[in-house]
């Protein structure tokens, strides 16, 4: 190996340390904080029973639990009382339309194939407690879920987590 080479070897690998060294500083310097983007005073959740304006009971139970799962996976907050709670959550199930035909496919060869679509449409309020400010209100908050014939279950499940995410995210772009 020639000097100029040796030089130049050397150079190369002090550049490679000093980049390893500036992103071990740079690491240290920033991350997250697990707060979720709410106010660091908002650290409780009461979330109502949402009004049913629907004809299916089980609707209200599965959007409280996803509701319930979202707000404390990923906004931090814990469950609390009405009465003691930061932030209270309310609503109304407006609308949830089921077996909306969304494609056949009819193949010679195959038997027939079904899709079908759902629609649930929500009114949503969030409110803080402790300054008495709606963190957010939505009405006629709406989405589709699609799903095989017979799976109206999986549908659903795949609106309400798009609804509720969107809520999450709805709240979390206040701060």
């Amino acid at each position: 190996m020639t000097p100029s080479g040796a030089v130049r070897r050397v150079a190369r690998v002090a550049r490679c340390a000093s980049m390893v060294v500036m992103g071990a500083f740079l690491t240290g310097c920033y991350g997250f904080s697990g707060g979720g983007g709410l106010p660091k005073q908002l650290k409780t959740v009461a979330i109502e029973p949402f009004d049913n304006q629907t004809a299916v009971p089980e609707l209200q139970r599965e959007v409280f639990e996803l509701l319930r799962a979202a707000l404390r996976d990923r906004l931090n907050l814990r469950e609390a009382t009405a009465a003691r709670a930061d932030v209270v959550v309310r609503g109304t199930l407006v609308k949830y339309d089921v077996d909306l035909s969304a494609g056949v496919s009819a193949d010679s060869r195959q038997t027939t194939s079904t899709r079908r679509r759902l629609l649930i449409v929500l009114d949503v309020e969030i409110i803080d407690q402790t300054t008495g400010r709606t963190l957010l209100k939505k009405s006629g908050l709406q989405r589709e879920g699609q799903y095989a014939e017979g799976g109206e279950a999986s549908g659903r499940k795949n609106a309400l987590e798009s609804l509720i995410a969107d809520l999450v995210e709805g709240v979390q772009s206040q701060w």
